[in-house]
């Protein structure tokens, strides 16, 4: 990579409110091609919102997002069909639709999307299935028939399934336990290391921003307020960092408790 190469992502000087509420507050970010970004922070802090304005589903109230260099904001039509094409997504809960067996479901967007013939198709989503650990059987199944982990491994096999440039990953270990998490968190980046891709990832758990980070920062209150590369998250000098790595009630970061 040369010096004038863009980053893959750059958000630069975004701001986004919900009436008085400021959510985001001048967000400056950067995602190198190939690169693992973890953005962490507590609930509410605005890192889904972020991420919706990545992808075009908020729009900011200033600032620019850059991908390949192009500004995003406000695309529409096949401009903005086009951006969406270098896109993968992990949802929060893995978010598959229960009326659609597995395979549908892994290979939604190739049919939807892309044009792909159901057998084509089929034969892709067992393909995919079969890069997270997941046998053949399992494409004719509901969701509803599958254990949480085993609708985290679809989540990601539908992610990955049209071999995106580009991956999120919304809360990618949230209510599975310590094993699951990590086995998990595993696949993620053995398949993001498969394909090169290039992946943001929102959480709060510190154990998954280890596992899959080639550099974490962390939101707080609207901004960025520290980034660096991830074996340097425990030596910070950063207070907020400090506290919120390692599970504190005591700190800078104060948690509103309604009293009664």
């Amino acid at each position: 990579m040369t010096d004038s190469t863009p980053p893959k992502i750059a958000v630069n000087g975004v701001s986004k409110r919900f009436g008085p509420k400021v959510v985001l507050n001048g967000v400056n970010l950067s995602v190198q091609k190939g690169q693992s970004l973890v953005i962490i922070g507590g609930s509410g802090t605005g890192k889904s919102v972020l991420l919706k304005c990545i992808l075009g589903l908020l729009r900011p109230d200033a600032g620019q997002i850059l991908v390949d260099g192009e500004n995003v904001v406000g695309l529409k039509g096949e401009a903005r069909t086009r951006m969406l094409d270098k896109f993968g997504m992990l949802f929060q809960g893995a978010a598959l639709f229960d009326s659609l067996p597995v395979w549908r479901n892994v290979s939604f967007g190739l049919m939807q999307g892309h044009g792909m013939k159901a057998k084509e198709a089929k034969e892709v989503a067992i393909e995919n299935l079969r890069r997270v650990g997941l046998s053949p059987d399992v494409a004719d199944l509901r969701p509803s028939e599958l254990s949480g982990g085993m609708q985290k491994r679809v989540g990601l096999a539908r992610a990955i399934a049209a071999t995106p440039e580009i991956i999120f990953f919304d809360e990618p270990t949230t209510g599975l336990d310590p094993i699951m998490a990590d086995v998990i968190n595993e696949l993620i980046v053995e398949r993001v290391r498969d394909l090169g891709a290039t992946t943001l990832t929102i959480t709060h758990d510190m154990a998954s921003a280890r596992k899959i980070a080639d550099r974490i920062a962390m939101l707080y209150k609207g901004k960025i307020i520290w980034e660096g590369p991830a074996d340097q998250i425990d030596c910070s000098g950063n207070e907020y960092v400090d506290q919120f790595v390692n599970g504190r009630a005591e700190g800078p970061i104060k948690m509103d408790v309604l009293k009664g």
